[in-house]
């Protein structure tokens, strides 16, 4: 899923995006919280790459809108405003209204299979109790329709801006059951077998507008974990 641009090669260049993948999803599941410092030296250890590699992970997240980089250079997980969630929020919908078109009219029984068995992780993370992986997967079955639209730049452009709005979840929703959203993808998925492109594009912009809405309060604190040990989640030290 990364296009993020690694300046070295071989072993290193695939340590580079293993810690570019590894840095979005821990934001994207918040355990990277808005406003952790992510300090070069220190992401350098711990995923056994050189600073350059670092620089180049944090300047694609920070593209992203992930990421913040300040004058010094230091960066921190970004920490968007009310304003930035608006209006990520009406970019997202108007590109998925499009996603949901462009899917109706190339859809066949393959696709209904791989996004039916998203929605089968989905739910099973749901039902275990694991919020901030439901909340990830939930995000990334809008990743996973982008790419079903056949529109490389589309694609692109729904990967930022899905992340961008799952930031902003952190930064300003709560914790809530995901069986909305569940039942909210599956019934899109089910106007997108009858080949329905109008009503698909009508269900997708209602439930990004459902999960806008939930974006409302503060999220709960941080629950004291250092950067080595969260990032230890999403990959091994090396």
């Amino acid at each position: 899923m990364t296009d993020v641009e690694i300046p070295e090669g071989g072993a290193r260049s695939n340590r580079g995006a293993t810690a570019y993948s590894a840095l979005r999803e821990a934001i994207m599941e918040n355990a990277l919280k808005p406003g952790v410092k992510l300090p070069e030296e220190d992401l350098g250890t711990h995923f056994g790459v050189s600073r350059t590699l670092v620089r180049a992970a944090l300047a694609q997240l920070a593209l992203e809108g992930l990421v913040d980089i300040g004058k010094t250079k230091s960066a921190t997980v970004a920490r968007p405003t009310k304003a930035d969630a608006r209006e990520a929020f009406e970019l997202r919908r108007a590109l998925e209204r499009e996603v949901a078109h462009l899917v109706a009219g190339r859809w066949n029984a393959d696709l209904g299979r791989a996004l039916e068995t998203h929605i089968a992780a989905e739910r099973t993370a749901s039902d275990q109790g694991n919020h901030k992986l439901s909340v990830r997967l939930g995000a990334e079955f809008h990743i996973l329709l982008a790419d079903m639209a056949g529109n490389s730049l589309l694609r692109r452009y729904v990967f930022e801006v899905v992340g961008r709005t799952t930031l902003i979840l952190a930064v300003y929703g709560q914790a809530h059951p995901q069986q909305d959203s569940l039942d909210e993808h599956i019934k899109l998925v089910e106007a997108l077998k009858r080949g329905d492109a109008a009503d698909a594009s009508e269900i997708v912009d209602a439930h990004i507008r459902s999960v806008e809405d939930r974006a409302l309060s503060d999220l709960d604190p941080t629950d004291g974990a250092g950067l080595a040990e969260i990032l230890s989640r999403y990959s091994r030290p090396i």
